[in-house]
């Protein structure tokens, strides 16, 4: 992988922006993710925001050594100032060079700067795909950081059994489908979802 270093910040502002839409009824809506309700994704936002930021500054401890399926994520009380201040910081710390050479942590596994920085972007646009679905948000990714987690998709994609993806079985879609239906779609999520039955 030979990433340049991008800025996450447009991505992560987005993603803060979502957050900021969604209302205290919603929280224990359904989202793309069976087993997360809308409280849950932002959980996992705010826990991957912090454990990305640590990642990025080789900052190694508990917030990444903790690997994603150790706990079902959740927020607490302070969550509409703590994920915000936790993008900010995320974005910030991929700022520095330094952050996409060597090697860092996150999840408990060892991984090369670059190759953390396109799994946090992945991360990002998805998550934020997710959110916005679930709570009848407009989403519009920034390009850059989608055509970072589409690339990044659609590798693990061919490198993984059965035709795989990051979060489930690829979904198909069509080839002239927009880039950010193809890119849900090799995450293993349906583009299609709306939640409603």
């Amino acid at each position: 992988m030979t990433d340049t270093p991008l800025d996450f910040g447009p991505q992560t502002g987005i993603v803060a922006r979502l957050a900021e839409g969604v209302t205290d009824a919603q929280l224990s809506d359904g989202t793309p993710c069976p087993e997360y309700a809308v409280r849950h994704v932002l959980g996992h936002l705010l826990g991957l925001a912090v454990a990305f930021r640590d990642a990025g500054r080789k900052d190694l401890g508990a917030t990444t050594d903790t690997g994603p399926q150790d706990a079902l994520p959740d927020v607490g009380p302070a969550w509409r100032a703590e994920l915000p201040r936790a993008l900010d910081e995320l974005a910030e710390a991929w700022r520095d060079p330094a952050a996409w050479t060597g090697m860092t942590r996150v999840g408990g596994v060892d991984m090369p700067g670059e190759v953390t920085a396109a799994v946090a972007l992945d991360e990002l646009v998805v998550h934020g795909w997710d959110l916005a679905r679930a709570t009848g948000q407009p989403y519009t990714p920034d390009p850059a950081a989608l055509e970072r987690a589409h690339a990044f998709l659609r590798a693990a994609a061919e490198e993984g059994d059965r035709g795989d993806g990051i979060f489930g079985p690829v979904v198909p879609v069509p080839a002239d489908a927009p880039l950010l239906d193809r890119a849900i779609g090799l995450s293993g999520r349906d583009p299609g979802w709306s939640g409603r039955v």
